[in-house]
């Protein structure tokens, strides 16, 4: 038994913040049920296409373990099989532009007429207020979260980060929100509105930053690296790769970093573990020099620590410098690249990298559910194909007979 059996997903979400909370559902046991345009489905499906006539890896890594149906809910026996499957299922999820469900006829207090048990989950841009009529994609949402304004280099310009905080972010907030509800429900026998926003979700993500915008009221930040000679502003700075967590840190240069840009290590000189960094570099009078021997002595020349870490890091791989540190229980952790992710052995063995064959793509690797349960191991499948499982889900789901479900395709319903 998974967790989440007995639970079913009507999903109306596309591309990746839906699909992302949506998918962890699949994979804990939810029935989720994809609609999807017919004819063309997800966008996604189309999108950075690298295999032809196949869908895409931008599809297929975010829809595993659902199933497909394909639905034209703008005709009005597509309006009604839709009003069948709400009254069908447990939660509705959806992604689309503000009001879109409402000008279907579909508004909150409809769906709650249909279905009062039912979960209505929603993922927006913003919340209510001047921005909330406003598309958002990833980058908007994390410029308009706080993430790009605290990212990157205090000499450069705002930067945005390669993990996908605004989408599967939001989506894992959303996912959250929903077995939430239905855990409620148990109580109440009731479902809810459940709503998460984007620029929320970027800034709870970001919550360490709202912190030292308020330290930074009361004097410089001096964990961040433009103290004690540069100049702090009125709002957080950018920190380049200093440690968000008030422990001093940086990414150094490891061996071979001439020729292979992840040639790095990140390196953290907490006060517990700072003996063991000096004894390693071969620092050793730092022990007892009143001017290295203590963190406030440190602090105003963290540059200069870590320059002098880096040249001894410089003549090791990263494998080496691990394997020289950790055992002294150095806080550190390896520049690892895709590439080396998708061969990690360990990965592949926990469930966290898991090969998936596709009928029309082959075998190709996806991200297994990074949440392991103990009593509800994650078992990841395929994406569906466009509509793969329409007609089961009319007959089983719905109840309806052969010549129903061939009059619906005729009409042009599914």
């Amino acid at each position: 038994m998974k967790a989440l059996d007995g639970v079913r997903v009507l999903d109306m979400t596309h591309v990746q913040s839906g699909p992302t909370c949506t998918q962890l559902l699949a994979w804990f046991g939810a029935d989720v049920i994809k609609v999807e345009r017919p004819g063309s489905g997800d966008a996604t499906r189309g999108q950075l296409q690298d295999v032809p006539n196949a869908d895409s890896l931008y599809f297929t890594m975010l829809n595993g373990n659902k199933r497909s149906i394909t639905l034209n809910t703008k005709s009005d026996q597509g309006k009604e099989i839709f009003t069948k499957l709400i009254a069908s299922c447990d939660v509705l999820t959806e992604n689309f532009a503000p009001g879109a469900l409402d000008r279907m006829g579909f508004s909150w207090e409809r769906i709650q007429e249909i279905n009062p048990r039912i979960v209505y989950a929603s993922i927006k841009g913003f919340g209510p207020g001047a921005y909330e009529d406003c598309k958002v994609y990833e980058n908007v949402a994390q410029c308009t979260g706080g993430a790009a304004s605290t990212t990157g280099f205090d000499d450069g310009p705002p930067v945005v980060t390669g993990a996908q905080i605004g989408d599967s972010g939001t989506g894992l907030h959303l996912a959250l929100g929903i077995v939430t509800a239905l855990f409620q429900r148990e109580t109440t026998g009731r479902g809810q509105r459940v709503v998460c926003a984007m620029q929320d979700g970027v800034l709870n993500l970001c919550r360490v930053k709202l912190r030292d915008q308020q330290r930074l009221t009361h004097g410089p930040l001096k964990e961040y690296p433009q103290y004690p000679n540069g100049v702090f502003g009125t709002a957080t700075p950018r920190s380049g790769n200093a440690s968000g967590g008030g422990q001093p840190g940086w990414i150094v240069k490891c061996k071979g970093w001439e020729d292979d840009p992840n040639a790095y290590i990140y390196i953290i000189a907490q006060a517990a573990a700072f003996e063991g960094i000096a004894r390693a570099i071969g620092r050793d009078d730092w022990l007892n020099d009143p001017e290295w021997n203590t963190p406030e002595a440190r602090l105003p020349k963290l540059d200069q620590m870590f320059s002098e870490i880096e040249k001894w890091t410089s003549t090791k791989t990263k494998a080496e410098v691990m394997g020289t540190l950790n055992p002294l229980n150095v806080p550190c952790g390896p520049v690892l690249s895709m590439e080396e992710l998708s061969v990690d052995q360990s990965l592949r063995e926990s469930g966290t990298v898991v090969e998936v064959d596709h009928p029309e793509r082959g075998k190709y690797l996806t991200v297994g559910n990074p949440i392991k349960l103990s009593d509800s191991p994650a078992d990841v499948q395929r994406a569906p194909l466009l509509g793969e499982h329409t007609d089961e889900i009319l007959d089983q789901v719905l109840g309806m007979s052969p010549d129903e479900v061939d009059a619906a395709k005729k009409s042009g319903a599914v």
